[in-house]
């Protein structure tokens, strides 16, 4: 077994187009996946290239680095539409594992209960791909297509993840459900982005739901119904929950999950309103 760990982009992607190697960003999932079972392939460790990892600005979005910590971005200075995200980059794993996790990992892990996700899609994210062929750049709702199955080829790395300046006051919130507080895989999570105009009427909303189907999947049908309606006065009906299709667990069964979505949308929509003042 070979650890290769690159300090620029060109030498990764050469390294990729040559040889048969694992990306790890953090390794907070891989390692512990292994368990006891001896590594049987080269690693490629990507957190040395400085261009991967850091949140900027430029041209009306947000870029954050594939390497970028979940405990950078926690103190990073967002717009409030990012707080949803901030916050679930708190509840990822301990603080050990948000100072060594990345949001790239979380994103090419796939699990279906992967706390970045959703607060990823109310945010309407991108994300972007690179390999000695060049760049490009695939929606996040595309880019995770199943369980553990992304579509990244075998020579690309992720390099960023775009995310476009959101609407002017727009807020953001999540909501996890776990058996405790930290290190616990979520039962269901939501997060939420929400705006308002000057009566407090609902003008601008985004709704994902986690661990709630194989891919974490926005809620459109209630972003939709949303529209003009007040914090207080929403309302979940089983046809806004339509996209989800949870599955029976030790962690709850499906039934359970769906009462808990309804519960998380309503507190989450709830909760990004108050903090419009």
């Amino acid at each position: 077994m070979r650890y290769l760990s690159p300090c620029t982009l060109d030498d990764a992607f050469n390294l990729l187009a040559t040889h048969d190697l694992t990306v790890v960003a953090g390794g907070t999932d891989f390692f512990p996946s292994r368990q006891r079972h001896e590594l049987h392939t080269d690693i490629l460790d990507v957190t040395r290239i400085a261009s991967l990892s850091g949140i900027t600005f430029a041209d009306n979005r947000w870029k954050v680095g594939a390497a970028t910590s979940w405990t950078d971005i926690v103190r990073a200075d967002l717009p409030a539409a990012f707080r949803g995200l901030q916050m679930a980059a708190r509840e990822v794993g301990s603080l050990q594992i948000q100072n060594s996790g990345t949001i790239a990992g979380n994103l090419c892990n796939a699990s279906p209960a992967a706390d970045g996700v959703p607060p990823l899609l109310t945010l309407e994210a991108s994300v972007e791909l690179g390999s000695t062929r060049g760049f490009r750049e695939v929606p996040l709702s595309e880019f995770i297509t199943g369980v553990r199955q992304t579509a990244r080829t075998n020579d690309e790395i992720v390099t960023a993840v775009y995310l476009p300046n959101p609407p002017t006051g727009a807020v953001g919130h999540f909501e996890k459900l776990g058996a405790r507080r930290y290190l616990v895989i979520s039962i269901t999570m939501t997060s939420a982005v929400i705006g308002l105009d000057e009566n407090r009427r609902i003008n601008y909303a985004r709704i994902a739901v986690g661990a709630a189907s194989a891919v974490a999947q926005r809620l459109e049908s209630l972003e939709a119904d949303l529209i003009g309606k007040t914090p207080e006065a929403v309302e979940i009906t089983p046809d806004h929950l339509a996209p989800l299709s949870p599955i029976d667990d030790v962690r709850g069964d499906a039934a359970y999950r769906l009462d808990a979505v309804a519960e998380q949308c309503v507190r989450a929509i709830r909760e990004a309103g108050k903090s419009h003042g």
